[in-house]
């Protein structure tokens, strides 16, 4: 099994992403970094650890307000316990498991680039704990995003050091870390920590990266599916393509609206039922009457004309995204932090790279970017169950006896509620700052709670994304018989098979909707869908 072994400098997202869904995954220290911390370690060592040395913040002073209190070489030890303990009051749900494998992996690299000169020892430490799926209970609530995300990161740390109070999950089970520890046969059971060992592993908006990496990736990965479920839906509502023609998009560049367009017209490709002949057949419910000729449409509402208008700010919103965490995932996040001093030795300077403001500002983008997205596809769901909207469909797309059966109408509601609450949460974070610790932070990020909601406006979107799917997909099979010798394009056939296949049409009334609904979400958790439709036509997104 291949390695993979951080520098400090080159880690991805991908990786990331894979190594904290992965748990077989393993992850080592470059010998380049090991060479390098050992060397700034070992001049620490030598010529800092003495009670005239220089007073540098968290390395032998207290922290926040009493940074001009200098801590005796004799009481650095119990210094690093303490600092845990006085910093371990977070509250509420602790994050999933693979937030907590990505904080050690990222925290890891921070320390690799050698910038935080913590021992060499933390760093393996960190790398066996993720090595042996041993993931630390981190509480979601109370980190604000400025001397980073101290709170959470604080129970991290305990657990790294064996503290009897700190909880992880190892091998599905919650126990106390010493238990863990033991079970895994990683020595020692307690790690005593040294200076500044525990201020680099508290220090740093880590949890809001972690969070912000997975987030981010999700939402790449469903905008692709927003452009599936959109297709599906133009399918089913006989949409008009000239909305996507080259050369309107050309002429407004934006790459993300030049981009929706282009994978539209490639999902659509030799697809018969958008055009006019196929429009010209009138179902049933359509309000037109037979005996007036057909009109073309000209053009179709905002929700099917303007989807690469809409969608094209998310594509570029998320490039933006991806550009904060790539420069992030290889970012020295501590403070103070280590360099190279001119004609040998090292210096320490304190800094604010801790602050999470670059991170906040991009998951308030995210959250806005994804929830608009989630709004245009509630939109066409709506469309698609109302008859005098939908030019024509069943009423709620229903089946069975009139009445009796209801259809899909409290889906789409219950869609609706999801786009409410994501409105709510893009109520900006970033911009919410509130003075702590004594006022020593005077100025904080809240780029935890960026992120945590952020990341919750990416799992309703996924609902709302999968239903759109499962949704238009009952509009096409109840309209087959008649739209006879009528086809899809060859990537939302795929996409349409691979939905039948996995949930069968509604064909004899109402059904249990909510394993139709939690099916409907797995299309865009797992990307079974599109790798379907990837399959059968190349990359599309």
């Amino acid at each position: 099994m291949t390695t993979l072994l951080i520098d400090g400098f080159t880690l991805t997202a991908e990786q990331v992403v894979a190594i904290a869904r992965d748990p077989s995954l393993r992850v080592g220290l470059a010998d380049s970094s090991r060479a390098a911390l050992k060397q700034s370690r070992d001049y620490i060592e030598s010529t800092w650890m003495h009670d005239e040395a220089p007073m540098m913040y968290s390395f032998n002073t207290g922290v926040g307000l009493l940074k001009d209190t200098r801590i005796k070489v004799e009481h650095i030890g119990l210094f690093q316990t303490q600092m845990i303990k006085a910093h371990a009051a977070g509250m509420g749900e602790p994050f999933p498991e693979e937030v907590s494998r990505a904080t050690m992996l990222l925290r890891a690299n921070a320390f690799a680039s050698n910038y935080s000169a913590p021992r060499v020892e933390v760093v393996d430490r960190l790398l066996d704990f993720l090595n042996a799926g041993i993931h630390p209970v981190m509480p979601q609530k109370g980190s604000v995003g400025a001397s980073g995300d101290l709170a959470p990161l604080a129970y991290l740390a305990a657990a790294i050091a064996g503290f009897p109070q700190a909880e992880v999950i190892y091998r599905g089970q919650r126990m106390t870390a010493p238990e863990a520890i033991a079970q895994a046969g990683i020595a020692p059971v307690a790690f005593a920590l040294k200076a500044k060992d525990a201020s680099a592993l508290i220090n740093g908006c880590t949890v809001s990266l972690a969070v912000a990496v997975l987030a981010a990736r999700d939402a790449r990965d469903m905008l692709a599916d927003a452009c599936l479920s959109l297709g599906l839906t133009l399918e089913a509502l006989r949409a008009e393509m000239s909305a996507f023609d080259e050369r309107i998009h050309r002429a407004r560049p934006h790459p993300g609206q030049v981009r929706t367009a282009a994978i539209v017209r490639k999902l659509l490709q030799g697809s018969t039922r958008t055009t006019h002949a196929a429009r010209a057949v009138q179902f049933p419910e359509e309000s037109r009457r037979t005996d007036i000729p057909y009109t073309p449409r000209i053009q179709d509402v905002y929700s099917l004309r303007c989807a690469p208008q809409v969608y094209g700010p998310v594509f570029d919103a998320l490039a933006y995204v991806d550009t904060i965490i790539g420069n992030e995932i290889n970012a020295a996040t501590d403070n103070p932090l280590i360099f190279d001093k001119e004609g040998g030795g090292f210096e320490i300077i304190s800094g604010g790279n801790f602050h999470g403001q670059y991170l906040a500002q991009a998951m308030d983008l995210l959250a806005m970017a994804v929830t608009d997205l989630g709004s245009i596809c509630e939109r066409r769901i709506a469309r698609l169950i109302d008859p005098t909207l939908s030019w024509g469909l069943p009423r709620n797309l229903m089946t069975g006896i009139r009445g009796v059966n209801t259809g899909y109408p409290v889906v789409q509601c219950s869609m609706s509620a999801l786009v409410m609450e994501n409105r709510t949460l893009c109520m900006p974070g970033s911009v919410d700052s509130i003075p702590a610790k004594g006022n020593s932070e005077d100025h904080i990020s809240n780029s935890t709670w960026c992120a945590r909601k952020a990341a919750t406006v990416v799992a309703n979107t996924q609902y709302i994304v999968g239903v759109e799917m499962l949704v238009a997909a009952q509009g096409l099979t109840l309209t087959e018989p008649l739209l006879p010798g009528f086809v899809l394009g060859q990537g939302t056939q795929a996409a349409y098979d691979e939905i039948r296949r996995q949930i069968p049409a509604c064909l004899d009334g109402d059904r249990w909707f909510h394993d139709d609904i939690a099916v409907a979400r797995s299309f865009v958790q797992t990307g079974s869908v599109r790798n379907a439709v990837e399959k059968k036509i190349g990359s599309f997104a």
